[in-house]
């Protein structure tokens, strides 16, 4: 890529310049504890993305997925994201037991705006409050215990931008399917139809195994 054309930013004082200064609502509405809204919107999200990094530098976003009012509101400041089975790379973990600083972003289907909340994780592997956490029959092995240093409600103009929640605009089958891209990048050994079988609809059977 030819970068003799590229105009970088390089200091807060540029940046502030461009993007002037914020409002005073938007630069006020940061919080520390949960509001009853916040424990309101937290009851009826089903998703959360966990963004971490490393003490390299090395960033992960993990999105975390559940029945609605998945993550257990402990008190004002503290709520608890259960960890279901997965591919076990456990990344973000990892990331944490180095940098306890976390970004958590809810989101609620059909909704544009998202609930925001920053903090410091622990990764827990029991605890008394995990028996509120079962699904199916399913008691975690692992657990974030966030204590809140911020939060705040986001606007929705991404998702109005993209149109996310309008059923009209979904193309799936226009990008390769799951088992397709795990057949060309990830197990190239196995055949196309085995991973279609993989990635059909029992695939959805053995989500708390």
């Amino acid at each position: 890529m030819d970068t003799a054309a590229i105009a970088e930013i390089t200091s807060p004082e540029e940046l502030r310049e461009l993007l002037g200064e914020p409002t005073a609502a938007a630069a006020g509405k940061v919080r520390t504890r949960l509001h009853d809204l916040d424990k309101e919107w937290l009851a009826r999200s089903p998703l959360c993305l966990v963004a971490t990094a490393g003490a390299d530098g090395t960033c992960d976003v993990s999105p975390k997925g559940d029945p609605h009012g998945f993550a257990l509101v402990l008190d004002d400041t503290t709520l608890v994201i259960p960890e279901r089975p997965g591919n076990r790379r456990a990344d973000g973990f990892f990331n944490i037991l180095s940098n306890p600083h976390v970004g958590l972003v809810f989101l609620i289907p059909g909704r544009g705006d998202t609930l925001r909340v920053n903090g410091r994780a622990r990764i827990l592997r029991d605890a008394p409050f995990f028996d509120e956490l079962v699904v199916k029959g399913h008691r975690p092995r692992l657990a974030l215990l966030v204590e809140i240093e911020e939060v705040f409600h986001h606007c929705s103009k991404a998702f109005l931008r993209s149109s996310l929640w309008k059923p009209e605009t979904w193309r799936p089958e226009e990008v390769t399917s799951r088992a397709g891209i795990a057949k060309r990048l990830e197990r190239p050994e196995a055949s196309l139809e085995e991973l279609e079988r993989y990635y059909g609809p029992r695939y959805a059977d053995g989500l708390y195994d």
